[in-house]
C-alpha cells in the first residue's frame, strides 16, 4: 500500500501540479511544509539532528525556525520539480544565477570533461536541466528507488529534462560509463554527500566524522579531469523580498562552482581520493553552515550516528 501510494502521490504531482496557476501551486506546498513541521516524523527528526551537528550554537527555537525553513525549501525543490518539464530554455536562464562557471566552460569547450561533486542542496533538477541548455549535456548516477515504477518514472523526468541516467545498483557499475562519458568531454555532476554504496570515505563535515561517496574524486583521478565541488541554494528575487510574488519568481537558485581540486602530490590512490574527497567537503560545509534551511538531507550522513 505504501509503494502505491508513493507511485499515485508522484503520479498527481507530475499532472495536477503542473495544471495549478504558479502561486496555488507554491502556497499549496509551503502549507505541506508547514504540516510536515507540525506531525514531525522520522524524515523530520533526521532533518533537525543534522542541523543540529552542524549549526550547535542554535537555541532549540532557532534550530526550530530552521528546521521550518528547511521544510520550505524541501518542498519547494518539490514543487519546482514536478514543474520544471514546462520550462523553457529561456525560464530556465532566468531562474538561475551562476557563480563561478568560467574554469568548468573553459574545460568543456576544450573538449575535456568536467566531474562535479554535488549535496543534496536546493534544485539539483533545475541545475542539471539549466546545463543541459547552457553549459554540456549531463550524464549522472541515480539511485535505485522501490518500486520499480517510481525509478523509472524519476529516470524517465530527468531524460526528459535532457540529462542521461545511469543506475547505481541494479546493473553493470556505472563507473567505466562515466568514464567514456569524461573521455569523451561530458558534465558528471554526481551527488556525493551521502554515501549508498558502503564504499566512500570517512572525512569531516563541519567537524565532525561524516561518510562520503568516493566515485567523484575517484572519477577525475581516472580521468584527469578537473573536480569542481559545486553548491546550489535558494536566493530571494527583488520580487519576493517585496511580497509581490508567491510563485515561481520569489525565488531563484544560486548554482556555485567552488575552484578546482588539487591532486595531492604522492600518497597512495586511496589517500589521494580521501583528500580530494575532503576538500570538497570543506566547501561543502562552508556553505551548509550559512545555507542550511537548503540541505534536504533527511538521512544519516555522520558517524555519530551509526554510519559505517
Amino acid at each position: 500500500m505504501g509503494e502505491r501510494a508513493s507511485v499515485l502521490g508522484y503520479r498527481l504531482g507530475w499532472g495536477a501540479v503542473r495544471k495549478l496557476p504558479a502561486p496555488a501551486a507554491y502556497a499549496l506546498f509551503e502549507r505541506i511544509a508547514d504540516a510536515m513541521h507540525r506531525r514531525g516524523g522520522k524524515g523530520v527528526e533526521r532533518m533537525r539532528a543534522n542541523y543540529a551537528r552542524i549549526r550547535p550554537e542554535l537555541s532549540a527555537h532557532e534550530l526550530d525556525d530552521l528546521v521550518h525553513a528547511g521544510l520550505r525549501s524541501y518542498l519547494r525543490y518539490w514543487c519546482e520539480s514536478f514543474r520544471l518539464p514546462d520550462r523553457t530554455a529561456g525560464e530556465l536562464a532566468a531562474s538561475v544565477r551562476v557563480i563561478g562557471d568560467g574554469p568548468p566552460r573553459e574545460a568543456l569547450g576544450a573538449g575535456r570533461g568536467v566531474v562535479c561533486f554535488l549535496g543534496h542542496l536546493g534544485n539539483w533538477d533545475t541545475v542539471g536541466a539549466w546545463a543541459t541548455h547552457h553549459l554540456a549535456p549531463v550524464t549522472t548516477v541515480a539511485e535505485r528507488l522501490r518500486p520499480e515504477e517510481l525509478y523509472d518514472r524519476f529516470v524517465a523526468y530527468r531524460e526528459a529534462l535532457g540529462m542521461t541516467i545511469l543506475p547505481l545498483t541494479g546493473g553493470q557499475s556505472p563507473f567505466r560509463a562515466l568514464v567514456r562519458t569524461v573521455h569523451a568531454g561530458g558534465l558528471v555532476p554526481l551527488l556525493a554527500d551521502r554515501d549508498l554504496t558502503d564504499s566512500g570515505v570517512e572525512v569531516s563535515l563541519c567537524g565532525h566524522p561524516a561518510r562520503m561517496a568516493s566515485g567523484p574524486a575517484a572519477l577525475a583521478l581516472a580521468t584527469g579531469a578537473p573536480l569542481h565541488p559545486v553548491t546550489v541554494t535558494y536566493e530571494r528575487t527583488a520580487e519576493g523580498a517585496a511580497g509581490r510574488s508567491a510563485g515561481a519568481s520569489a525565488y531563484r537558485v544560486v548554482l556555485t562552482f567552488g575552484p578546482a581540486v588539487a591532486v595531492p602530490d604522492g600518497g597512495t590512490r586511496s589517500e589521494q581520493i580521501t583528500a580530494m574527497t575532503q576538500a570538497c567537503a570543506d566547501y561543502l560545509g562552508a556553505t551548509l553552515r550559512e545555507h542550511t534551511e537548503d540541505w534536504h538531507m533527511m538521512q544519516r550522513v555522520f558517524v555519530a550516528d551509526g554510519i559505517r
